[in-house]
């Protein structure tokens, strides 16, 4: 009964890894579980006969193999679910099977199995376990720390254009995400924005004493200025800021997407600087599938049921739009024993600026903090990246000199 379980079971995650896994991996899983399945199926025939019917001579030879190969199938799953799994049923069937698959190999073991080539038969044991071994820390402990493809953003900013009547002007921007590695990757979300300063320059030079104050600003991520002699750089406010690639889109390995946005400010403009930056949050499509795309989910403004975390942002002159997706992950073990897990999309604006920040999460714990471990496992995981390029600054005196 317990070979006939475990063949069922493995069948199950074999057949689902081997047709539907994302990854070479996991391909490979699928197609060592269904091995170790139709092994299992064999020794269950192999047991009956050698305790039954006595009609192959080895069949108590095959039993006690293939029930060594059932009992570290078991364990090597048992080790996964206890793992990375949530399913506290999977947990106890794994249990129940590599216990039971002990009890067989020991039962099966005791009734004098005849051993005519005790060399082969150590091979016979040796090469599975070898296998079952590899696979398990191809998976696990090679794979999640292979060497990362990262896709790169790219600026280019165009120069500025006066419109018809002379009142304003557009600079256009040309933004490319280019895909140089070998993997395809989701686009969670993406924005761009441009943030104007007023730059006066000092009639005296500035001293020791102003560049300590500049410095002192550069805790704040939105207000890292150069020090400068004579240019005194004002707060940066936000002129600008949209998304660049539609949300849950993807890009296919060694491709290139480009887009443009345009800034358009008045030709009297307080400014003396404008300057741009993008940023993309990704997640490798080897590593998940999101299902459905990620669809618009609330906001924080006028609404109760978002994060207390948003709420203090809020708080600071941010807001922002939530979009969520649910993720399958991307083999059949994970699926079935972990639990359901949603990927949500933050994008925040306000009068500092704009930024993505994605978290993967169960239904429910979108509040809790996670910690750096927890943060780095996620993203190993699944294969997150954020990308970041700028800023770019561009300088309006030219095409104000214009007016």
């Amino acid at each position: 009964m317990v070979l006939l379980a475990t063949t069922v079971v493995l069948a199950r995650f074999g057949r689902a890894d081997f047709f539907h896994a994302l990854n070479f991996p996991g391909r490979l899983t699928g197609a060592v579980l269904l091995a170790v399945s139709l092994t299992t199926l064999v020794g269950a025939a192999a047991v009956l006969d050698h305790w039954i019917r006595h009609c192959f001579a080895y069949s108590g030879l095959v039993a006690l193999v293939c029930a060594f190969t059932a009992l570290l199938a078991n364990v090597m799953l048992l080790l996964t679910t206890w793992n990375d799994g949530d399913s506290t049923f999977y947990k106890v069937v794994f249990s129940v099977l590599a216990a039971g698959s002990a009890v067989a190999t020991f039962f099966v073991w005791r009734t004098s199995v005849m051993v005519p080539t005790p060399k082969r038969v150590a091979a016979a044991v040796i090469i599975p376990s070898v296998v079952a071994v590899a696979n398990y820390g191809y998976q696990n402990l090679w794979h999640p720390n292979e060497r990362e493809t990262s896709p790169v953003i790219t600026l280019s900013v165009g120069k500025a254009v006066l419109n018809k009547d002379r009142e304003a002007f557009a600079v256009p921007v040309d933004i490319t995400l280019d895909n140089r590695g070998d993997r395809s990757f989701y686009v969670l979300g993406s924005e761009f924005h441009a943030m104007a300063q007023q730059v006066p320059i000092s009639p005296k030079g500035r001293l020791r004493e102003q560049w300590r104050t500049d410095a002192d600003q550069w805790t704040k991520p939105s207000e890292v200025n150069p020090l400068s002699r004579w240019e005194i750089h004002q707060a940066g406010e936000l002129v600008a800021a949209k998304p660049w690639v539609n949300f849950g889109l993807w890009i296919q390995s060694r491709d290139t997407f480009t887009t443009r946005v345009v800034a358009q400010l008045p030709l009297n403009t307080p400014y003396d600087q404008v300057t741009f930056y993008a940023t993309a949050s990704l997640a490798r499509k080897d590593r998940l599938v999101l299902e459905p795309p990620l669809h618009y989910l609330t906001k924080s403004w006028g609404e109760k049921n978002i994060p207390e975390w948003v709420k203090k942002q809020q708080q600071k002159d941010s807001d922002f739009l939530v979009y969520r997706a649910r993720v399958r992950e991307d083999n059949a073990i994970d699926e079935y024993t972990r639990d359901p897990r949603y990927v949500t999309v933050y994008w925040r604006f306000g009068t500092h600026g704009a930024s993505v920040a994605t978290s993967i999460t169960r239904l429910g714990e979108e509040a809790h903090h996670p910690s750096s471990t927890e943060q780095l496992e996620t993203s190993s995981r699944y294969g997150l990246i954020d990308l970041t390029t700028g800023p770019y600054v561009q300088n309006l005196w030219d095409i104000k000199s214009q007016r």
